[in-house]
C-alpha cells in the first residue's frame, strides 16, 4: 500500500482526576495513534482492534474534535483519519508486497474489500484469530505464503499478469535471501491450513 507522510499528533493526557477520566484519555491517545498508523479507517476497524465498545469509541472522536477528519470511504462509508497528513492519489501504484502471519495492515482492517476480498476472507484469517501470512497485488490480498525447504511457496487464488508476478517475484527473492539461514519450519504447526487446500490458480516456489 503506498505510504503516508504524517507529522506525529500528540493528545494531551486529561488532567491528575479520576480513573474514568484517564481512561478516555487513553482511548482517545489509543485513537490517534491508530489512524495514524492504519487510517483512514472506520470505527467499527478500530472496535475490532482493540475491542473497545462502540460507545468508548464514539466518545473518544467526539472529544478529540478537528484532529480527527471525517472522510467518505467506498460505498460512502464513514472513516476517520488525522489531520495534517499526505494521502497518496486515488492513482498511485501500490508496490507488490509480503505481509507476515497477524500482520497489522490486515488484521486492523474489517471493510470488505479495502485490504482482503470479502470472498478470501475465509482463507486468509481463521476462526481462532490467526491471520495467514499474504501477499498484496494492488493493495489487496491475492494469495499466500510460506517458508520452503527451497525458498519461498507463493500461492495465488487468480491468475496474475506478468508485471504483478514481477513484483512479487522481486519481494520473494529478497526476503527468501534474508530468511535463508534461519530455520524453515517456523510456521511448519500451520501447514495443515494449506493441507486442507485453497483455491489455487497458480503455485511456484522462489529462491533468493
Amino acid at each position: 500500500m503506498p505510504g503516508r507522510t504524517r507529522q506525529y499528533i500528540m493528545c494531551r493526557p486529561a488532567a491528575p482526576g479520576s480513573a474514568a477520566q484517564e481512561a478516555d484519555a487513553g482511548v482517545r491517545l489509543l485513537l490517534l495513534a491508530y489512524l495514524q498508523a492504519f487510517g483512514p479507517a472506520s470505527a467499527q476497524d478500530f472496535a475490532r482492534f482493540t475491542l473497545l465498545t462502540r460507545t468508548a469509541i464514539t466518545q473518544a472522536l467526539h472529544e478529540l474534535g478537528d484532529q480527527v477528519l471525517r472522510v467518505t470511504g467506498p460505498g460512502r462509508a464513514a472513516l476517520f483519519d488525522v489531520g495534517d497528513v499526505t494521502v497518496p492519489a486515488e492513482d498511485t501504484p501500490a508496490p507488490q508486497s509480503l505481509l507476515p502471519m497477524w500482520d497489522g495492515a490486515l488484521m486492523a482492517r474489517t471493510g470488505a474489500g479495502r485490504v482482503v476480498p470479502e470472498g478470501y476472507r475465509p482463507l486468509v484469517a481463521r476462526r481462532n484469530g490467526d491471520m495467514l501470512p499474504c501477499l498484496l497485488v494492488d493493495g489487496q490480498v491475492a494469495r499466500v505464503w510460506r517458508a520452503a525447504d527451497s525458498g519461498l511457496e507463493l500461492t495465488a487464488f487468480y491468475k496474475l499478469g506478468k508485471v504483478a508476478w514481477q513484483g512479487l517475484t522481486g519481494e520473494a527473492e529478497r526476503l527468501s535471501a534474508l530468511l535463508a539461514d534461519r530455520d524453515p519450519a517456523v510456521y511448519r504447526r500451520y501447514g495443515h491450513l494449506w493441507d486442507k487446500g485453497f483455491p489455487v490458480a497458480e503455485s511456484t516456489i522462489v529462491k533468493g
